[in-house]
């Protein structure tokens, strides 16, 4: 792995507990099909090292990007729903911007939270690069919101005729798991990081060999992230059909078993968010989401509704995304 040839974000400066105590915000008012945008508004709102980077408005005071900047929005809003009196607000900036979001979001037309997830945190982090030249692919990973969401997989392919090894390394925001067999979080995550065969028309070409080879390819996380998102894939195929059978997940996660170093002490996580989509398919439904405000409650988040619940509700859930915090 490349070392970074600049430090964007200094990572000493995060701060993962809330820096201020109080109520939940407001409820997101919905403006036709945008559900799916609200839940992941809403966990965004309530992730706390985002949350504290934005309510200290140190983006914008630096921020010289002409029109739309997804940082700027994440901040007007954010402030609006912790800081305002209001019980619902409209997310209008977001809704206005979509385009610049994510080409396939439709003000009128429902969309995946998954899909706006992973939309929304690439727009933020290119409102992070904004204004930076050449910026190297390494330094790329050390923005706020690398230093917040991003980690790296590690992949190890053996060669089964030479025993030859190559390990490549993969930064990434979130992670997808297959659940179509696991029952539950941690035994998808040991899925995710058993050895798979590669054979057939999945085969390698090896170096050493110099030809197409069966090998075995081998995932970890090699570096976690101080926030772990996953999305437990609920689409079964491309027609839409979902998997709704309930997945457990645990309030808290020990990571260091899906490490390429499993040795030392736990890697603790404590669960803080989560988005449940309910309907019969995954092309039509509603999102509603779970979190955890600054003052330790959960609260059930569904459109302008906001209600006060307790962690059994929580984690009975037909989860979509999760989101743990270090």
């Amino acid at each position: 792995m490349a070392l970074p040839r600049r430090i964007l974000f200094p990572p000493e400066e995060i701060c993962m507990d809330w820096q201020q105590r109080q109520r939940p915000g407001a409820g997101l008012c919905n403006l036709g099909s945008t559900c799916y945008i609200n839940v992941i508004l809403q966990c965004l709102t309530y992730t706390p090292p985002l949350a504290n980077y934005l309510l200290s408005r140190d983006h914008s005071q630096l921020c010289h990007r002409q029109g739309f900047c997804m940082m700027c929005i994440m901040e007007a809003h954010v402030r609006k729903v912790l800081r305002s009196s209001a019980n619902v607000i409209w997310p209008r900036a977001v809704v206005r911007d979509l385009k610049f979001i994510g080409e396939e979001f439709e003000p009128d037309m429902a969309g995946d939270a998954y899909e706006f997830l992973r939309c929304a945190l690439e727009a933020m982090q290119r409102a992070c690069l904004s204004g930076r030249s050449n910026v190297d692919i390494s330094s790329q990973t050390t923005t706020i919101i690398h230093q917040i969401f991003g980690g790296f997989l590690k992949s190890r392919v053996t060669c089964w005729s030479c025993q030859a090894v190559s390990d490549s390394y993969k930064a990434f925001l979130h992670v997808l798991l297959d659940i179509k067999a696991p029952s539950s979080l941690t035994t998808a995550l040991e899925d995710f990081v058993t050895p798979k065969k590669l054979d057939g028309k999945y085969c390698l070409k090896c170096r050493k060999c110099e030809k197409k080879v069966t090998a075995s390819k081998w995932v970890t996380v090699h570096r976690v992230p101080k926030v772990f998102t996953v999305c437990l894939e609920r689409a079964a195929d491309h027609t839409g059909k979902k998997i709704s059978k309930i997945v457990e997940y645990p309030e808290y996660l020990d990571l260091r078993p899906y490490m390429s170093d499993t040795a030392g002490e736990p890697l603790l996580y404590s669960l803080y968010a989560l988005v449940v989509h309910s309907g019969d398919t995954c092309l039509d439904g509603h999102f509603f989401c779970y979190t955890k405000a600054s003052n330790g409650l959960w609260y059930k988040m569904d459109d302008e509704s906001v209600d006060n619940c307790g962690i059994h509700a929580v984690l009975r859930q037909q989860a979509y995304l999760l989101f743990y915090a270090r």
